[in-house]
């Protein structure tokens, strides 16, 4: 059986002139990544109009002690299903560990804990997520469309998310104002 290269815990970086809209400047947190296939979150974008109490309201959580922080456009898989990337001190009925660098948790108890002010100290709400069959995202990787550097912490949980794409490849030691949309030929 071949060797694969496992992603969990890494982001993933839309290059410029990704074919794909809805990944455009995308910031994908891979949360799970097997012989199976990945699951990314994306951490880029969040939703207009659209924040935690919203989403609170919609379980009749009363909101508490939870900011009314905006929520992550996720990815365009299953866009209703919610998601909650958070530190990893607390954990629910279905939260994974992400590489030691986060968790995940996409069951209900994480936003009521949350609105308790007995959740995750830091954390990252969306809805959807991006997925890839098994060895698709390998397949991705070998074209010009993704780039993926190391999962950082802070640039998850304290970096605005207008500024993550941005300040992920410059903490990679990339300026990405000299990214091009299309590679050349020779």
């Amino acid at each position: 059986m071949q060797q694969r290269r496992f992603l969990s815990g890494q982001f993933l970086l839309a290059m410029p002139g990704m074919r794909d809209p809805s990944f455009d400047h995308a910031v994908i947190a891979i949360c799970a990544h097997d012989a199976e296939g990945a699951v990314g979150i994306g951490i880029g974008a969040t939703i207009e109009g659209l924040g935690l109490h919203d989403l609170l309201d919609q379980f009749d959580i009363a909101h508490g002690a939870a900011p009314n922080v905006p929520i992550h456009f996720g990815g365009p898989v299953d866009p209703r299903r919610g998601f909650v990337v958070h530190s990893g001190e607390w954990s629910g009925q279905d939260t994974i560990d992400v590489a030691g660098r986060w968790s995940m948790t996409s069951t209900v108890d994480v936003l009521r804990a949350i609105a308790e002010g007995s959740g995750p100290a830091r954390f990252v709400v969306a809805l959807g997520y991006a997925g890839w069959g098994d060895g698709q995202l390998e397949g991705e990787l070998t074209g010009p469309g993704w780039f993926h550097v190391a999962g950082d912490a802070d640039l998850l949980f304290d970096t605005r998310p207008d500024r993550r794409w941005t300040a992920a490849f410059e903490a990679a030691g990339i300026d990405p104002r000299l990214l091009v949309p299309d590679a050349g030929t020779a």
